[in-house]
């Protein structure tokens, strides 16, 4: 009997020792809260595991420019409507409906009969009066040689004077008379006023046309350059004439065509030329001018136009993809401190400007924010950061 309760004993000190150095169980006489506290920081310890790699922004000032997008429609940089400035027949279309005419190109011929000979007629009505003159002047010649000796009276010598200025006047009516029916027979040749594409042609050859008809009797656009004419609001118009101080960002004007808003590969000119405000909308047309070297851009298009409206120098910009909104609205990033230790940080963006957030409050230079990771982290994370580099895209 006492060797089975020696036994016993034995095996009960043994087996609890085992469990004591495991750290399983903590015996009254071997200072139990101790060891289950060292206990528990050995197990978390090997539950934390390595700092989790996350890509981190470094906030530093940088120039931004707020842009806003205006809708418009494209317009020809040079429009001349065709019509003829005399009256006739059309004996002849001389262009191809649809191509590119230059200036001065002839494009019509008008019947010029009509015209020839009233030309021919105001030719000969100056020949007539400049004979006039030609015979009044030797008789005054004679006249005031006489008129001294008392050869002839004074009041013949007199009417001579009044006969060569009459044939004199003569002369210049009938030059102004052949002018203009020179003038008549030239507008038998319609020309274009400008170089540029030409439409199509309202009448054909045989039509009547008569002069200053309203009526174009063609359409001849100039797509060199292109204007789009965007409306805004007058007080906008003003904030964006006192943002703009430097000259040069006139030409920082983008724009995208019809719905899908396609990006057109050149920038425009800002022009205030018509701004004039609509005292019923109160709104302000702008127009925009376009280089269109490969006639891209026609007449009518529906259009956006990103105009620049104001610049500023030293703005806390951040990544959008680091920024998180909270059901209340509020709106946070996650801050890497020195210790790169991960905490929470409230923060008030204002506007959004390309792939970036600008913001107003909450953020200085030199905080590192997390912009890829976020999903890894909780407060007071411990983390390995690599700087975040943005997609050629963005």
């Amino acid at each position: 009997m006492k060797r089975f309760l020696l036994g016993f004993i034995t095996a009960v000190i043994i087996g609890g020792g085992y469990l004591y150095s495991s750290g399983q169980l903590a015996l009254p006489w071997a200072g139990g809260q101790k060891g289950q506290a060292q206990a528990s920081a050995t197990q978390a310890h090997a539950q934390a595991g390595p700092p989790v790699e996350v890509a981190v922004y470094t906030v530093k000032p940088q120039e931004v420019v707020f842009t806003k997008d205006l809708a418009g429609r494209t317009s020809a940089y040079q429009v001349a409507e065709i019509r003829p400035q005399v009256t006739g027949i059309i004996l002849k279309r001389m262009f191809t409906q649809g191509s590119f005419v230059t200036k001065g190109q002839q494009l019509y011929q008008i019947d010029p009969a009509t015209y020839k000979a009233a030309y021919e007629s105001a030719a000969a009505s100056l020949v007539r009066a400049q004979a006039d003159v030609k015979a009044v002047e030797p008789k005054l010649a004679r006249y005031s040689r006489l008129v001294k000796v008392g050869g002839v009276s004074r009041q013949v010598y007199d009417d001579t004077v009044a006969a060569l200025a009459q044939a004199q006047a003569d002369v210049a009516v009938a030059e102004a008379n052949l002018a203009t029916a020179k003038i008549n027979l030239d507008y038998t040749k319609v020309f274009s006023p400008i170089s540029g594409r030409i439409g199509k042609s309202s009448v054909t050859e045989g039509a009547l046309v008569t002069a200053n008809q309203e009526t174009a009797l063609a359409l001849v656009q100039n797509l060199d350059q292109i204007y789009v004419d965007v409306n805004q609001s007058s007080e906008e118009l003003m904030a964006l004439k006192k943002g703009l101080n430097n000259s040069e960002d006139n030409s920082m004007v983008s724009l995208f065509i019809g719905k899908e808003g396609l990006p057109y590969d050149l920038q425009g000119k800002l022009l205030f030329s018509d701004a004039t405000v609509d005292q019923s909308t109160g709104m302000v047309q702008l127009r925009i001018l376009f280089p269109n070297p490969e006639k891209e851009l026609l007449p009518g298009l529906f259009v956006r136009a990103r105009v620049a409206q104001s610049r500023q120098d030293k703005a806390i910009v951040v990544p959008q993809q680091a920024v998180v909104r909270n059901s209340d609205g509020s709106v946070y990033v996650w801050v890497v401190d020195k210790e790169n230790t991960v905490k929470y940080q409230i923060i008030e963006v204002f506007q959004a400007v390309k792939d970036q957030w600008v913001v107003s409050s909450g953020l200085a230079p030199g905080d590192r924010v997390v912009v890829e990771g976020l999903q890894k982290i909780s407060p007071q994370a411990k983390v390995s950061t690599v700087e975040y580099k943005a997609s050629a895209n963005s």
